[in-house]
């Protein structure tokens, strides 16, 4: 072999690694954090984007059958509460690390007027989403979504998912007000909501 054959084969073995690397880090990606572009949105130094009240953007409508066959419509049905939706997939390894952490978080502020939400995309069927929170005994609802219809609802230039997992947080307005896209621990979870909780 070569040594010029061998560095070839180096550089891509180097190049793969970092790409998986890259892909473990979130099961799907795309598009950016931060704002600019008259987005209205900025990305802080902790990765969530944040938008001032009265300059959010309203949420599109999220509406259909759950993981476990019900209908919900998620402005109906919480209307002035603070949403935090949560886009997940069974087959991703950083929403089950994540997991954990939004259960203990949606039972600890339930009473503060906080309901959370998961948006289950690209599972094939119910079966393992429905595993998935059997496993975590997650005690919210989950639209079902296995084509990203509802998650192309977002529109462009807003808070919009951009990976799996996003972690979304809609005001009692029913507005776009924060976004992180990575999976997140428990502190981080309640530093997102903590602003919107405390807005008046």
């Amino acid at each position: 072999m070569s040594v010029r054959t061998s560095r070839s084969r180096a550089v891509l073995l180097a190049a793969g690694a970092g790409a998986l690397a890259l892909s473990l880090s979130a099961c799907a990606g795309g598009g950016i954090q931060g704002g600019g572009g008259g987005t209205g949105f900025v990305s802080g130094s902790d990765g969530v984007a944040r938008v001032k009240k009265g300059e959010r953007d309203a949420a599109p409508k999220l509406a259909g059958e759950t993981i476990d066959g019900k209908q919900l419509d998620v402005s109906a049905a919480y209307k002035g509460k603070i949403v935090v939706l949560n886009v997940w997939g069974s087959w991703c390894p950083p929403c089950r690390a994540e997991a954990v952490n939004f259960k203990k978080v949606s039972e600890d502020l339930a009473d503060d007027g906080v309901q959370f939400v998961g948006i289950n995309t690209r599972d094939g069927s119910t079966r393992l989403p429905q595993e998935f929170e059997n496993e975590y005994k997650i005690p919210y609802p989950s639209l079902y979504d296995p084509t990203g219809k509802l998650l192309l609802r977002f529109e462009a230039g807003t808070l919009n998912p951009q990976a799996v997992p996003t972690t979304l947080v809609i005001d009692r307005e029913g507005k776009l007000a924060a976004r992180m896209m990575k999976p997140l621990t428990e502190e981080q979870l309640r530093k997102m909501i903590k602003p919107i909780l405390a807005e008046k």
